[in-house]
């Protein structure tokens, strides 16, 4: 059975379902591949206040949400803290000014959101002429670049997020996809992006009625809702959509929503990373309680498995490797060749061996990370909730390059555009730039 065309194919292919033909862009939450790679070269190894930044925006509100960069703007989200007012922000690229700022949505009784999260935490996705803004279940609104106006929007999913909406919206084939998996239901929709029309929409098929293993009633939402935003790859020779749910792993039909396969987590809930494909192989944390690093081969249509199982698929699906040791709970992996990166919540970073699963290396770097590193030019950039950013050689020996600080601390992923680093800290917006 064939399972990946490779590293290389996957890259060309994912690329060009965003339409993107150089390095300025930056079109969806961890970038043209959705891996948190960059092929840029001259990015910046060391900054400071005072050194290396070319400008810095004050935002209002409170967002979590990452920057995405198109046709020399930078879009994000931004939301009031208590989530009656959710808006788009839109800034220039050479200045940092703020050139739009619009008010999407006012929410007359928002939904509970834990204070560790924020109303604002989906990131958008762009292409040319238009960003595609969601808040989960509050909105979803497509803009004109150009213009700033309202092309549609959707306020009718309803989906009790239960401690606030993450997962963000991803571009393929003509069709924006969206997981929705909250307390009371669990979906993924696939949207026409130039209607906002719903193509198709696909109940997960996992059983969520037992409640959490603990007993409580009041865990049970915990174990039904997750954060995680979903894949485009090229398994067995074709395009497939990978979705992480609550207690289970879906691939789908991306043009239908068929459900080829799914692994099931029974032990863990709550996934809130983006998956990672290379090496023949899905690599993804399972998520929060007993959560594991997986490394699974795709199956064929129809296998289900149980990650905790003895036996394997007869189809094929399978865990290839495992590991229980500092399994990253909000921060994705991120592959660069044979190795897999993995930073866990509480700045312990490992390497892995990404087809064996062999520990290269494990070390801690302090502070407490939410988001995903950036891989480019043979580094591993690591950025902290305190503000700290670690920059480490992306190789099988240890080696800190680099070690940078900005003061407000980092919940956002970051972007790339050219040489530049376009980061979000909890209160500005940075370019950084030799």
């Amino acid at each position: 059975m064939k399972h990946i065309l490779g590293v290389a194919g996957a890259a060309i292919i994912l690329t060009l379902r965003v339409a993107v033909g150089d390095d300025l862009s930056w079109p969806e939450f961890r970038g043209p591949r959705g891996d948190g790679t960059s092929g840029s070269t001259g990015l910046p190894l060391k900054w400071s206040p005072a050194e290396n930044v070319k400008w810095r925006t004050l935002v209002h509100g409170k967002a979590w949400s990452s920057p995405v960069v198109f046709g020399g703007q930078i879009w994000a989200t931004t939301a009031t803290e208590d989530g009656q007012e959710l808006s788009a922000l839109c800034l220039d690229l050479v200045s940092g000014k703020v050139v739009r700022d619009i008010k999407l949505f006012e929410v007359e009784k928002p939904q509970f959101a834990h204070k560790f999260n924020s109303y604002g935490s989906p990131t958008p996705a762009i292409e040319a002429g238009r960003v595609y803004i969601a808040f989960g279940s509050p909105g979803i609104a497509c803009l004109d670049t150009g213009t700033g106006r309202t092309v549609w929007e959707r306020r009718d999913f309803i989906c009790n997020h239960y401690r606030g909406a993450g997962s963000s919206p991803i571009l393929s084939g003509g069709l924006l996809f969206l997981d929705f998996d909250g307390s009371d239901h669990q979906f993924i929709v696939a949207l026409d992006k130039n209607t906002g029309k719903t193509v198709w929409r696909k109940e997960r098929s996992i059983n969520y009625k037992d409640l959490a293993p603990d007993g409580k009633p009041e865990s049970e939402g915990d174990w039904r809702k997750a954060f995680a935003t979903c894949q485009i790859a090229s398994l067995d020779g074709g395009l497939t959509l990978l979705s992480q749910g609550a207690k289970a792993f879906y691939a789908y039909v991306p043009s239908t929503g068929e459900e080829l396969w799914r692994i099931e987590e029974r032990t863990s809930h709550s996934g809130g990373t983006r998956p990672v494909v290379g090496q023949g192989l899905v690599f993804f944390p399972s998520g929060w309680s007993q959560g594991q690093t997986l490394a699974v081969r795709p199956g064929k249509k129809g296998d289900v498995l149980d990650v905790n199982s003895a036996t394997n698929a007869a189809g094929g699906l399978a865990v290839a490797w495992r590991s229980k040791r500092a399994t990253p709970k909000k921060p994705s992996l991120t592959l660069v060749g044979d190795l897999l990166f993995g930073i866990e919540d509480g700045g312990v970073a490992t390497c892995w061996e990404a087809k064996t699963g062999d520990v290269v290396w494990n070390e801690r770097l302090g502070g407490n990370y939410s988001a995903s590193p950036l891989a480019a030019e043979g580094r591993l950039y690591c950025f902290s909730e305190e503000g700290k950013t670690v920059v480490l050689a992306a190789g099988r020996e240890f080696k800190k390059l680099a070690e940078n600080s900005l003061d407000e601390g980092f919940m956002a992923s970051p972007a790339v555009s050219g040489k530049a680093l376009i980061l979000r800290t909890k209160t500005h917006f940075y370019r950084i730039e030799k």
